[in-house]
């Protein structure tokens, strides 16, 4: 059945611009381009007044059209605005509500590590509220082989980063070891790490993305063993990739299908 455009109820808004923004909201699928008849279905508009917008988009440079039948595929002037969106996010601002819930849900501490360059750095953390509780503060990681938030990041990194992590560790890493524990992190999205930096404490990391698909960081919580239990850690683990995964699709990363 075709999905009739329709602007939300009491909403002040001019008819035609909501027509043209739900047309380049039909792109969200991931599909390169799509035929006339594939909009006219999506939409529920009429062929002529699908095709006055179309033009429209296109002499602005939203819409390309190619083709002999005709296709359509979002032009230049689509990726300018998100690039110009991209340079002016703030990650802090983006992520803070969602680690707040994260925080409130779990009651366990909660940091953000972003990737800087060849560094990772903690950026925001909310301490849990719990007389139980740990703190690593905001600044440098440490070695990304050597934790649960460290891991995650460099699963998704090169195996020119990785080698070179390997070698500028002060400490001897297995190098087959720690391959095989990254390829695990990437096939099940989330690093667990008992005792490995703070005695004790187990962490559960998980990666995030930004526009493009390249690692920008991941969210780790940190909890004490006595509460970190088999079955609490999967339900932290599970709320810890879905927290990625939101921050991920705020940077701009289509969701994984």
């Amino acid at each position: 059945m075709p999905r009739a455009i329709k602007r939300k109820e009491g909403a002040s808004s001019i008819r035609a611009v909501d027509r043209a923004l739900e047309i380049l909201k039909l792109f969200q699928d991931g599909k390169a381009s799509k035929s006339i008849m594939e909009l006219q279905s999506a939409s529920g508009l009429s062929r002529p007044t699908l095709y006055r917008l179309l033009d429209t988009l296109a002499a602005h440079r939203f819409i390309r059209m190619t083709g002999l039948p005709q296709r359509f595929s979002l032009d230049y002037a689509v990726g300018q605005l998100a690039q110009s969106w991209l340079a002016g996010l703030d990650l802090t601002t983006v992520a803070r509500p969602i680690l707040e819930r994260l925080h409130e849900r779990t009651e366990e501490t909660v940091s953000l590590a972003m990737l800087q360059g060849s560094e990772a750095i903690y950026a925001v953390e909310l301490v849990s509220p719990q007389i139980l509780s740990m703190s690593r503060g905001v600044g440098p990681i440490g070695p990304l082989v050597q934790s649960a938030s460290g891991k995650s990041i460099l699963a998704h990194l090169s195996e020119d980063v990785i080698q070179a992590e390997i070698k500028a560790s002060s400490q001897h890493v297995d190098g087959v070891a720690l391959r095989k524990a990254l390829a695990k992190i990437r096939k099940d999205g989330f690093c667990i790490a008992r005792g490995e930096v703070i005695k004790g404490v187990v962490a559960v990391a998980a990666p995030y993305f930004k526009s493009g698909g390249a690692v920008a960081g991941a969210i780790v919580i940190f909890g004490p063993e006595v509460r970190m239990t088999s079955d609490r850690t999967k339900t932290v683990s599970r709320a810890v990739v879905a927290a990625a995964a939101e921050i991920s699709s705020a940077m701009g990363q289509s969701p994984a299908r």
